[in-house]
C-alpha cells in the first residue's frame, strides 16, 4: 500500500537536503553528535542546576526525568513497532553527513524526542528556563533532518512522543509552580525585622551552598532574628527546645532551615510550646516547604515579616503496645515496605555519589532486591510491597507522590502495592504503560485514620524520610489544622 503522507515526507526531505542553510554546516552536525546518549543534555542540565539555584535544580530534574521516559518509550515501543529504512543520503552534501550512520529502525526520532522531552519538562517546571533551552532543543530536531539521518516525519513523531513524555511525568509529579490553596488564616505574629523570631538552622541537610550559607540569607532578609547553626556535632532536638522557650518568652515564633526530617522535629516543638513554625527551605527536596507555597528563604521571610499564616494537618503516629505512648507528628509521609529500605540505601550512597544519582540507584536497587512485608491493616493480613500514608491527598498519582494542593483536608492518603506473586513484574508493567491506577496490584484510598500491626520483626518504617524499627502496633490518624505556619 502506498500512503501519500510518505511522497510528501521524501519530497520535504529532498528540500532540506538541496537547499544552503547559511551558518549551520560548522554547527548542525557537531549539535546532533553533541546530542548522542543525551550527553548534550547532561551536560545543559548540570549547567542549569548550577546556575539556577533550586528552582533551576527542579527544572533540570525534571527535563532528565522526561528525557529519560522519552528516550525508553522510543528505544523500547517506538522503533520496535515500525521498521523503516533511513533516508538515501545521496541528495545530502557530505560536509553534512555524520561520520557515523545509524543503524536502527529510522522512526521515530530518538533524538527529537529526547530533545523535545527535556526542553518541555523543563519548561513545566521554569518557563525561564524552558525558553532558553527550547532553541537548542529546535535546532537538534532539525539537525536530524539536515544531516539526513532521518525523514521529517520521524522527527516530528519524536518531539511529540518527547512532549508526551514531559506531561506523563508532570501528572505523576506535579511542578512546584502549581501554586497549593492557602488555607484557612490563622494567628501569627508579623515580626518586624524578624524580632522575636528564633531560627535553627540544620547545617549538615540539603545540598552544600553554592555561594552564601543559608545562615546568611536568613539573617540578611530578617536582620533582628536569632539565627543558630546546628552542626553534626550538636543535638538538634536540644537546640529547638531552647529557641522555642526563648520564642515563648518574646511572644514570637520558632524557625526551622533544614529537610523534611528535621522539620518534622521543629513541628513536635512548636506544637508541645502553642508557636507558630517559620519554614525555611534548605533541604533536598523541601517538599513541606513547597507545599505551603514556600519555594526560596525570601518567600519564608516575606510571610514572616506580613504575619501570613495558615493552620495545616499534622498526621500522628501512635504506638498502641506501648501504654501511655503520646503520639508523634509527621508532616509529609509515612510508609513501610521498599520505601524506607530505599531511604536507607540513598543515605549510604548520596555522600559519595550526591542526592540525585543516590536515589536513581538506590531505586533500580529497591527494584531489585526488596521482598514484600506482611503486615496487618485494620486487621486485614495483607502481604504488601509497599504501604504509603500522606498527610492529606496528593493531586499526583504513583508509589511516592509529591506534592499536595491542600494541606487541611483532614485525610490520610493511603496507597497498596500489593506483594503477591509477580507483583514486582506487574507494578514496573503498570507504572511505565500508565495504568498504574487500575493495576490490580495496587489499591489506594483516603480515610480519617488507619491501624497497622506488623507481627514480625526486622520490619522499618520510614516517617518525613526518618528511618526507625516498626513497633508491633500503630495507630495513624490526624489533628486538623492542628499547627500554625507561616504560608506563601
Amino acid at each position: 500500500m502506498t500512503y501519500p503522507w510518505k511522497n510528501w515526507d521524501k519530497a520535504l526531505f529532498a528540500e532540506v537536503a538541496g537547499r544552503h542553510w547559511p551558518g549551520a554546516e560548522p554547527v548542525l552536525p557537531k549539535l546532533s553528535r553533541a546530542a548522542n546518549h543525551g550527553r548534550l543534555w547532561f551536560a545543559v542540565a548540570a549547567g542549569i542546576a548550577a546556575a539556577g539555584g533550586p528552582s533551576g535544580r527542579r527544572a533540570a530534574a525534571r527535563g532528565l526525568g522526561s528525557l529519560a521516559l522519552a528516550s525508553l518509550t522510543v528505544n523500547t515501543v517506538g522503533k520496535g513497532a515500525v521498521r523503516r529504512s533511513r533516508p538515501i543520503l545521496d541528495a545530502v552534501p557530505v560536509i553534512r553527513q555524520l561520520h557515523r550512520q545509524p543503524i536502527t529502525s529510522s522512526f521515530p526520532s530518538g533524538h527529537a524526542a529526547s530533545a523535545a522531552a527535556f526542553a518541555a519538562g523543563a519548561a513545566l517546571e521554569s518557563t525561564g528556563w524552558g525558553t532558553v533551552v527550547a532553541p537548542i532543543a529546535a535546532s537538534v530536531a532539525f539537525s536530524r533532518i539536515y544531516t539526513g539521518v532521518h525523514y521529517p516525519s520521524d522527527v516530528l513523531v519524536g518531539c511529540a512522543l518527547g512532549v508526551g513524555a514531559a506531561l506523563t511525568v508532570r501528572a505523576l509529579i506535579p511542578p512546584a509552580t502549581v501554586r497549593p490553596e492557602p488555607g484557612p488564616k490563622a494567628p501569627a505574629p508579623a515580626l518586624p525585622d524578624g524580632a522575636g523570631l528564633h531560627v535553627v538552622v540544620n547545617t549538615a541537610a540539603g545540598p552544600p551552598p553554592l555561594l552564601t550559607t543559608p545562615e546568611v540569607r536568613i539573617a540578611a532578609a530578617l536582620p533582628e532574628a536569632d539565627v543558630v547553626e546546628c552542626t553534626e556535632d550538636d543535638d538538634l532536638a536540644e537546640l529547638l527546645e531552647k529557641a522555642a522557650r526563648a520564642a515563648v518568652e518574646q511572644s514570637g515564633a520558632l524557625g526551622v532551615c533544614g529537610g523534611d526530617g528535621t522539620i518534622r522535629l521543629a513541628a513536635a516543638v512548636a506544637l508541645r510550646h502553642g508557636l507558630p513554625l517559620a519554614v525555611f527551605p534548605g533541604g533536598t527536596r523541601n517538599h513541606f516547604a513547597l507545599d505551603l507555597g514556600l519555594n526560596t528563604i525570601d518567600d519564608t521571610a516575606e510571610a514572616v515579616l506580613a504575619g501570613r499564616a495558615a493552620g495545616v494537618d499534622v498526621a500522628r503516629t501512635t504506638v498502641l503496645d506501648t501504654p501511655g505512648a503520646a503520639g508523634e507528628p509527621y508532616l509529609n509521609t509515612f510508609s513501610i515496605g521498599s520505601y524506607p529500605d530505599l531511604v536507607r540505601v540513598r543515605e549510604r550512597w548520596s555522600r559519595r555519589v550526591g542526592s540525585w544519582p543516590a536515589g536513581v540507584l538506590a531505586a533500580v536497587h529497591v527494584l531489585r532486591t526488596c521482598e514484600p512485608v506482611q503486615i496487618e491493616i485494620n486487621g486485614r493480613p495483607r502481604s504488601v510491597w509497599l504501604l504509603f500514608a500522606g498527610n492529606c491527598r496528593y493531586s499526583s498519582v504513583g508509589l511516592a507522590p509529591v506534592r499536595r494542593k491542600n494541606l487541611t483536608d483532614g485525610r490520610l492518603d493511603v496507597r497498596i502495592v500489593d506483594g503477591g506473586p509477580y507483583a514486582r513484574t506487574r507494578l514496573v508493567g503498570a507504572a511505565l504503560t500508565g495504568v498504574l491506577t487500575r493495576s490490580p496490584v495496587y489499591e489506594a484510598a483516603a480515610v480519617p485514620r488507619l491501624r497497622v500491626r506488623v507481627p514480625g520483626a526486622g520490619v522499618h518504617l520510614a516517617c518525613d524520610g526518618e528511618v526507625a524499627p516498626a513497633p508491633g502496633e500503630l495507630l495513624l490518624d490526624k489533628v486538623p489544622g492542628g499547627l500554625v505556619v507561616y504560608r506563601g
